[in-house]
């Protein structure tokens, strides 16, 4: 296996202990141990070994601080659920707008080197041979690069591991119709396996909660689709619909039950989460988190967030996007509570996939429920997750709205409320206000997985968050819409200049943070 010298650098980052890192890949399947052939493949083992850096790198788990750069700086951020206290670079970053590539460049080098090395490594052993293991890698694949093209547009995908001295990108619409065609191979594989009465293959090296089940796998391949159909309703919706309702429709379905979500374990390591906020205090609840569930009187906030150190039993918020004169005005505000201090990663909650078929049934779709009870149906499920108590009366309440943003130590930081609905399902509203409903409680449910927040806020432009007071990129970037996407990263601008260049030419707008990506289209929601 020759592959080009980016490909090469994923390998170097990834390889364990069966493979050294030297300039012969044509050898790269060669144990160098002594082990022979038939012994390192016994129980699979030749192909598990690439399972764990997939897992433990679509959300670095360690060390903490490449989580911070890999998502918490950015779309944790972006997406209003969290802010930082501290001000990084003198306060000109991500934050401000002032998009940071030393940070940002660990999202795209992390994705390639385990994410997406591994799966083509996995292929590579195991496709027309091993399928049980190819589909479920593709799984994997697929949740880990999607968040890396709604990150940055058209990616590296289909060409990844071409001998080419220049890589090509795919587009993102190139890079959706590849993942569902993926997803499409993976499901019919592992149902023939459930259907056949097949023992797993894969318990002992799977790392989440599913411990090699086929069937949840496959509930999560079709809930996964889900989420990449919604993604392009604005800009294909007859593909969105049809996806959709193929999710739904797969003999097995999608998530139903909290046993049913997706969420990564490790057996050692805790969410990075609860380092940066609890230990570097880097991290504390946002401005729009308080406002909103704080108007709403969620009782889910007391397993968000911890109260404030400097105001007891308050919930303080920090605003995004301010003046920082120093760390100590701000890092006593509300840190994130035992949401993250756990091993678990959840990255895909039941309460999201009744959101996403609650959006469907309000376009028409054949979600197999009506948007109410849809959308009720999340609420529940989010509040039974989290062990919060009252769901019926918060479903029912239709006078809360979310409150003003008081800054007790900085006033020039205050603001009115600026997401102004309430909970309760109003059957005269207009669609835009029930959507607008759906994906306030869809973000509040997701809590603290920003990836997917930001996502759906730039798409559709809910729930409406505080506007940063500080913006320093140079006007790429309004104030208005925020942050869009992320340039392409400094490592494939040295060694993959040509390919970066195909990359711009199908983004269609400049490299710049303001740049929409495909399905980010500017256009009405309904």
């Amino acid at each position: 296996m020759k592959l080009n010298k980016i490909t090469k650098a994923a390998i170097c980052m990834s390889l364990l202990a069966a493979v050294g890192c030297t300039g012969d890949f044509e050898e790269i399947n060669t144990n160098p141990n002594g082990i022979t052939p038939e012994l390192f493949e016994q129980d699979f083992n030749h192909i598990k070994g690439g399972f764990a850096p997939m897992f433990n790198n679509i959300y670095v788990y360690t060390p903490e601080w490449v989580y911070q750069l890999q998502q918490n700086l950015n779309s944790d951020i972006w997406s209003g659920y969290m802010a930082t206290p501290t001000g990084f670079a003198g306060g000109i970053n991500n934050t401000t707008y002032a998009l940071v590539d030393g940070w940002n460049g660990f999202i795209w080098d992390y994705a390639y080197s385990n994410v997406m090395f591994n799966a083509y490594d996995i292929a590579q052993k195991s496709k027309g041979k091993y399928d049980q293991f190819y589909a479920l890698s593709l799984i994997l694949k697929v949740e880990g690069m999607h968040r890396l093209t709604d990150t940055f547009g058209p990616i590296i995908y289909s060409k990844f591991g071409s001998t080419e001295s220049t890589i090509e990108y795919d587009s993102q619409e190139e890079v959706y119709n590849q993942m569902f065609s993926e997803l499409d191979f993976a499901v019919t594989e592992l149902t023939k396996r459930v259907d056949a009465g097949e023992a797993t293959s894969f318990e002992s090296t799977d790392l989440s909660n599913y411990k090699g089940d086929y069937k949840a796998w496959v509930k999560f391949a079709n809930s996964l689709r889900l989420r990449l159909a919604m993604r392009i309703v604005k800009i294909n919706p007859a593909l969105a619909k049809t996806q959709a309702e193929k999710a739904v429709a797969q003999k097995f379905g999608v998530f139903t039950t909290n046993a049913d979500l997706f969420k990564i374990v490790s057996p050692v390591y805790n969410n990075p989460i609860s380092t940066i906020s609890g230990a570097w205090l880097d991290i504390r609840m946002s401005a729009d988190m308080e406002s909103i569930m704080g108007g709403y009187q969620d009782p889910r906030i007391e397993t968000y967030f911890d109260p404030s150190t400097q105001f007891p039993g308050q919930y303080k918020g920090v605003r995004t996007g301010i003046d920082i004169a120093a760390k100590s005005d701000h890092q006593d505000f509300s840190g994130i509570g035992a949401v993250v201090k756990t091993k678990e990663v959840v990255l895909m909650t039941t309460a999201e996939v009744y959101f996403l078929r609650a959006e469907g049934a309000l376009r028409g779709w054949n979600v197999g429920s009506d948007a109410k009870a849809l959308y009720e149906a999340g609420i529940t499920a989010s509040f039974e997750q989290r062990g919060a108590a009252g769901a019926a009366a918060y479903i029912a309440d239709n006078t809360k709205t979310p409150k003003a943003y008081v800054d007790p130590n900085f006033p020039v930081n205050n603001s009115p409320a600026v997401n102004n609905v309430t909970i309760a399902w109003d059957a005269a509203a207009s669609n835009e206000v029930k959507l607008q409903k759906i994906i306030t409680q869809k973000w509040i449910a997701n809590f603290p997985e920003g990836q997917e927040a930001w996502s759906d806020y730039r798409r559709t432009g809910y729930p409406k968050l505080f506007p940063v007071l500080k913006n320093y990129s140079g006007g790429t970037i309004t104030t208005e819409l925020g942050v869009r996407r992320i340039n392409y990263v400094q490592s494939e601008k040295a060694g993959n200049s040509g390919g970066v260049a195909t990359g711009v030419a199908k983004l269609g707008g400049l490299d710049n943070g303001g740049t929409r990506v495909w399905w980010d289209k500017a256009a009405p929601n309904f």
